[in-house]
C-alpha cells in the first residue's frame, strides 16, 4: 500500500522520560560521534520533516540542527500520550501525519520509517504489533489525532492502546517489516545499560565506559 499523495509527514521524538532504568539521561549517552538523541534525529531527518523534539520542562538537550523544533511537555507523568499530544499540536499546521519515536532507538533504519509511512495509506494511524504488544513509539499518526489524544488524557486513559482501539488503525505484524529491517533493530530500545552496550556493539562502536 502506498501513501496517499496528500500525506506529508513530520517526526516527533520524545525524550522527556525519567530514564530510571538507565540511571542517567539517555538522550546524552554517546553513540559513536553523536549522542543518542542526535543520532535518532539525524536518521529521522533522512525521511521526514519537520521534526519536533519533546522534552521535559527545563530539561537540557544536546545541540540539534537549527531546523529541528523543540517543545516541552505540558504536564508531568502523562507518558507517551502527553508528548504525543504536544508533538501533534506543533506539527498540525505543517504536515498531515507524523512518525513518533523515542530517543532511545539508536538502531532505527530509514527504510523502516518509510515502510510504516507507506502502510499508513488513508488510515488514521499505522503501528507495528508483535503478538499482543503494540509499538506506539514506532508508529505514524495523523496530526488530527491530537484531539483524540487530548480527550484520552482528559479522561486519564493514558495507555496508547486506547488510541489504537478508538481510531482507524492499520496494524502491521512485525514479521512484515523484516524485509526492510531483518533483525527488527528499529524496535530495539536502549533503555538499560545492558541494552545500550548491546546496541553500541550492533552498530559497530566500541563499548562505552558507562555501565
Amino acid at each position: 500500500m502506498n501513501r496517499s499523495p496528500t500525506t506529508s509527514v513530520g517526526g516527533i521524538v520524545l525524550c522527556g522520560g525519567k530514564s530510571t532504568r538507565m540511571g542517567r539521561p539517555k538522550l546524552f549517552l554517546p553513540f559513536g560521534p553523536e549522542t543518542m538523541l542526535q543520532r535518532v534525529v539525524r536518521i529521522l531527518r533522512e525521511v521526514v520533516s519537520p521534526i519536533v523534539v519533546i522534552a521535559a520542562p527545563g530539561q537540557k538537550l544536546p545541540t540539534l540542527p537549527d531546523e529541528v523544533l523543540v517543545a516541552r511537555d505540558e504536564q508531568k507523568d502523562l507518558g507517551p500520550l502527553g508528548g504525543l499530544a504536544v508533538g501533534l499540536s506543533v506539527l498540525r499546521s505543517e504536515v498531515t501525519a507524523a512518525y513518533a519515536s523515542s530517543c532511545d532507538a539508536p538502531l532505527l533504519k530509514p527504510a523502516f520509517v518509510r515502510q510504516i509511512i507507506d502502510v499508513l495509506g488513508d488510515h488514521d494511524m499505522a503501528i507495528p504489533r508483535d503478538g499482543k504488544y503494540h509499538h506506539p513509539l514506532a508508529a505514524v499518526y495523523r496530526t488530527r489525532l491530537e484531539d483524540n489524544v487530548r480527550a484520552l488524557i482528559e479522561e486519564d486513559r493514558l495507555r496508547p492502546l486506547f488510541l489504537v482501539e478508538q481510531c482507524d488503525c492499520q496494524v502491521i505484524d512485525v514479521d512484515e517489516l523484516r524485509a526492510v529491517d531483518s533483525e527488527l533493530s528499529s524496535l530495539q530500545n536502549a533503555n538499560t545499560p545492558e541494552a545500550y552496550q548491546a546496541a553500541l556493539k550492533e552498530a559497530g562502536f566500541s563499548p562505552s565506559g558507562i555501565h
